[in-house]
């Protein structure tokens, strides 16, 4: 069962494509952060997943969220998809070994070693503010994932 809504999001760090290791908790207190599982690079719906993110990443910037996405794939593959896509400005990141471990610590691991498709987003003290597991074959609502970003510049919440 994915991690919900109100609980603090486990840190990790992971390899990505664009060359050296990110770690979660560097975003704390700086960014906003979107965690996309998506289950396997050469997909067609994680591709249009991904590829909807980075033709909203000036939205994302704007509104203080930085975008990771995170499969199984070894940071090769997700190098080599990222330049087939036209090329990826964002972190696609490799939880490749220990195979799956994030996608565990998130509660979105799958018996077949891949992730469920999921979307977390995290505030800038570590907290999930919106979790959703999809179907594998759905493409994310960005509209959803959006207003859940955008209810964090509410006047109530800007001293979080």
């Amino acid at each position: 069962m994915a991690i919900s809504v109100g609980s603090k999001a486990p840190d990790f760090e992971l390899a990505s494509h664009l060359g050296g290791r990110v770690r979660l908790s560097s975003f704390k207190e700086k960014k906003y952060v979107l965690v996309a599982f998506h289950p396997l690079a050469w997909t067609p719906v994680c591709a249009s997943q991904m590829i909807s993110y980075q033709e909203d990443l000036n939205w994302f910037v704007e509104h203080e969220t930085h975008v990771l996405g995170i499969s199984v794939d070894a940071v090769p593959t997700k190098a080599e998809w990222a330049s087939h896509l036209g090329g990826l400005s964002f972190d696609l990141l490799s939880d490749f070994h220990p195979h799956g471990e994030v996608a565990a610590a998130f509660g979105v691991g799958r018996e077949d070693g891949v992730s469920e498709r999921a979307v977390f987003v995290i505030d800038k003290s570590g907290i999930i503010v919106f979790s959703k597991v999809y179907d594998i074959p759905q493409l994310p609502d960005l509209g959803e994932v959006k207003q859940a970003i955008g209810q964090l510049f509410r006047p109530e919440n800007l001293d979080k």
